[in-house]
């Protein structure tokens, strides 16, 4: 037995190397595939009037920044509507400069305290959909930066009637030191190499908050945000709910941006560990399989398995080598010019270690408990996703028109 197991421990480590290998070159020939990709639709010249959905939290460091990259959108008809609880939330005077700015826009403000469920962001969203004038709507979070060009891409799609919703991934943007910086590999460098991945092999389930545009007609199809209103993974779950009804998901090229803004270890992984338990709950078996992603300290665990065997450690290198490209890949997006981006990948290069064997313990970490701490909220969820207790007794119910107030011009 014991020579046996003298014999499969080496073997599980060469298999753990060929794994991790495999996967690295795999997300690389999907990133590139990805660079190369190009709008396939023509943008339509009649474009249907949009309405973007903004729930809005608090102050957040370059809000105002954020939010005017949507009103200078380069499309002839869309309204923005801006979401709080509260009328004295910080980023309500952000929305009225704005609208001070641009006083030609169509920009509304709904303060409304109403609650439908557990998830304070979708309850936002409901409070926001009766003023909403037009057929197709677009959603974005909060934190989310665009170029001029981005409403009328996104859109196009929407002009086929298969499509029913398309959504978009995201580059980081980092708002600080050390933990921002890891913050943006996590997002950069393993989340969106594994959604280019996943998209190559035929996968469309997708969902992102970065972006979610729809037609109301669609969304009134799937029961309304009110149908998430308890769910953890509410962009994940409204895409998904689109697919069941038949129509499908397209992820566009478009990538935004969004702010990464820890300041800490604590914050930067208690964030992070809501992502891995938000990807377990809509998906818990891939999410099992998930460890090979984490190529680079998958492939160091199986060198020391074969204590350090020369295909073992050739395995390592390709991975090495592979990991390092996909960075300096990654520190190229965005509006760097060739020379920062080039300096900001050996900035960072030692970080990729690091982040790496971040990204194992984490997916470790979300195996542990089914909780998450959201908005400075403790929320516990069940196996399917949806948010356990009740947490409404912070806000208004459902009772009328009690808690709204309506600035939209």
């Amino acid at each position: 037995m014991a020579a046996l197991s003298l014999l499969l421990i080496p073997a599980f480590g060469l298999v753990l190397c060929c794994a991790a290998a495999f996967y690295a070159l795999a997300s690389l020939i999907a990133v590139l595939w990805a660079s190369r990709r190009r709008d396939a639709l023509p943008f339509t010249e009649a474009e249907i009037p949009v309405t973007i959905l903004k729930p809005l939290h608090g102050g957040e460091p370059r809000l105002y920044e954020n939010l005017r990259s949507f009103c200078v959108q380069d499309y002839p008809c869309f309204q923005l509507l801006f979401g709080v609880r509260d009328a004295a939330d910080p980023a309500v005077a952000v929305v009225e400069r704005l609208r001070a700015e641009f006083p030609a826009r169509d920009i509304g403000l709904i303060a409304d305290s109403r609650l439908y469920g557990q998830n304070f962001k979708v309850n936002n969203l409901i409070n926001l959909l009766p003023d909403a004038r037009h057929p197709w709507l677009v959603i974005a979070d909060s934190d989310i930066g665009v170029q001029p060009d981005y409403l009328r891409r996104v859109c196009t799609p929407l002009a086929q009637p298969d499509t029913g919703v398309v959504t978009c991934l995201y580059r980081g943007r980092a708002l600080g030191g050390l933990w921002s910086r890891l913050g943006c590999l996590f997002i950069d460098e393993w989340f969106a190499p594994s959604v280019r991945l996943s998209n190559l092999l035929g996968s469309h389930s997708f969902g992102f908050g970065a972006t979610l545009a729809l037609r109301r007609a669609t969304l009134d199809a799937i029961g309304g945000f009110r149908s998430i209103a308890d769910e953890l993974a509410d962009d994940y779950r409204l895409a998904e709910r689109v697919r069941e009804i038949g129509l499908k998901t397209v992820l566009s090229e478009v990538v935004v941006s969004t702010d990464v803004t820890e300041d800490s270890a604590r914050a930067l992984l208690r964030h992070e560990l809501r992502w891995m338990r938000t990807i377990r709950s809509v998906n818990p078996v891939g999410y099992a399989f998930m460890v090979v992603s984490f190529d680079l300290p998958v492939a160091a665990l199986g060198v020391v398995l074969t204590a350090g065997s020369a295909p073992a450690l050739g395995l390592f290198a390709g991975v090495a080598v592979i990991r390092a490209i996909l960075h300096f890949i990654a520190a190229g997006g965005g509006e760097r010019s060739r020379s920062q981006a080039l300096r900001h990948a050996l900035a960072t290069l030692p970080l990729v270690p690091l982040r790496d064997t971040l990204n194992l313990i984490l997916w470790g970490a979300g195996f542990v408990r089914r909780r998450v701490v959201w908005a400075g909220r403790d929320l516990d969820f069940d196996d399917k996703g949806m948010f356990c207790g009740d947490m409404l007794s912070s806000g208004t119910r459902d009772t009328g028109r009690a808690g709204r107030e309506n600035t939209s011009t």
